[in-house]
């Protein structure tokens, strides 16, 4: 049995998600197929209809995934 995952944006998240025009579904997705452990992580990824990388930040609590913040990496993703 899979277990549920609850997703919450903070202010800010939710602030800087508005500002860059990035749909809350669009990062809901990102964070649904992915594996998670317990802390803080964060996540580059190219999106198609975005100019740069999406940078997600979050905190994974218990089955809660708290996003901090979110927005385009302006200078690139360097490898």
């Amino acid at each position: 049995m899979e277990k549920q995952v609850i997703i919450k944006f903070t202010r800010h998240a939710k602030r800087r998600a508005k500002l860059y025009k990035i749909p809350k579904e669009l990062i809901v997705n990102i964070l649904k197929n992915i594996d998670t452990s317990q802390g803080e992580h964060e996540i580059i990824k190219y999106v198609e209809g975005f100019k740069y990388p999406l940078k997600i930040v979050f905190v994974v609590e218990n089955n809660i995934l708290t996003v901090i913040t979110n927005y385009p990496l302006k200078r690139g993703y360097k490898k």
